[in-house]
């Protein structure tokens, strides 16, 4: 069995941090079973900001429940196992429908503080109180700090915008060639990039916690709606039953978008061209048998599809890019 290499992430650095750093001033404020502070902690460093807020909003909540719970349970009936199985048994189902369950944990915590305790006092409730406001605390401070993630998002972008063009050249070798030794890899690569590419952009967007979306969530949102229409054309492309004067006119279109695949939201500029290239394609010769007729028929959906493509391009806003030509 092969080991994976050793390594200590942000994340894991910064639970590590935030452990000694509750159970530090639960000690220095000598409160009961400070050490708990530190399983709290653990309990709210999640991987995004946003996630570490919603957690610590569920558990301080599903805390406090627990603690009311304690009271009517233990105060009300007795310390005893069999009356802590029984708490926990209708505590769980009032949790879970609140939409609180993510917090039964750390309430737990409090909860086996208490039934340990054998008595609910003011002095007991503050200290739970005050473990609770360091452990979600300190893992809300600790986690503030999250690694910029832009650089690799570019990195991204540019490697999506850099394989359509070879797509799209491979599409016009193919239109005026009738063959091609395409092996489609590129198909596969684009797929896998969009998939991290929206996962990290999704990441960013929860690590802004007033932001409800990014600019590289959205353009890779288009960018994936483009290559479901790229993944339409190809099969209307490779079936195509014989080459026509129309797939010159087709191919040298898609020639010069592939040579501008960027990040600006300027698709005007093609779709003016589509529109002469529709024109043109009108005004050539009608088919003169039935293969023709199908080629024909074939290449003007492509010309359709593209212009949902650049559609789809259009209504992004897109990056601040000051190229003149950019799909």
């Amino acid at each position: 069995m092969k080991l994976k290499r050793f390594s200590i992430g942000y994340r894991t650095m910064k639970t590590a941090a935030g452990v000694a750093i509750a159970i530090s001033l639960a000690q220095l404020l000598q409160l009961d079973y400070y050490v708990s502070a530190g399983i709290l902690t653990i309990l709210c460093i999640k991987p995004t900001k946003k996630k570490s807020i919603q957690a610590a909003f569920s558990r301080f909540i599903a805390s406090l429940i627990g603690i009311a719970f304690a009271f009517v349970f233990f105060e009300g009936i007795a310390y005893h196992p069999l009356v802590l199985g029984l708490m926990i048994l209708l505590f769980i189902p009032v949790l879970v429908s609140f939409g609180f369950s993510e917090g039964f944990v750390s309430s737990a915590v409090i909860l086996l503080h208490i039934y340990d305790s054998k008595n609910l006092t003011g002095g007991l409730f503050v200290n739970e109180l005050m473990l609770m406001a360091i452990g979600f605390g300190t893992a809300l401070v600790v986690n503030g700090y999250m690694p910029s993630i832009e650089r690799k998002l570019d990195s991204y972008r540019y490697e999506i915008e850099k394989i359509y063009s070879t797509i799209f050249h491979e599409i016009v070798v193919y239109l005026r060639q009738g063959d091609s030794s395409w092996s489609g890899k590129e198909l596969v690569e684009a797929a896998e990039i969009l998939k991290k590419a929206k996962a990290l952009a999704y990441q960013d967007v929860e690590n802004h916690v007033t932001r409800l979306e990014n600019k590289h969530y959205r353009y890779f949102d288009m960018r994936e709606q483009q290559f479901d229409i790229i993944e339409r054309i190809l099969p209307k492309i490779t079936a195509l039953p014989v080459m026509v004067g129309h797939s010159d006119l087709v191919a040298d279109f898609l020639e010069d978008l592939g040579e501008h695949v960027h990040s600006g939201n300027t698709a005007q500029h093609y779709m003016n061209k589509l529109a002469a290239v529709k024109e043109d394609f009108a005004g050539m010769p009608l088919p003169q048998n039935h293969e023709m007729f199908l080629a024909m028929a074939s290449l003007y959906q492509v010309i359709q599809e593209m212009e949902t493509y650049l559609e789809i391009k259009q209504s992004y806003r897109g990056f601040h890019n000051k190229k003149a030509a950019e799909v």
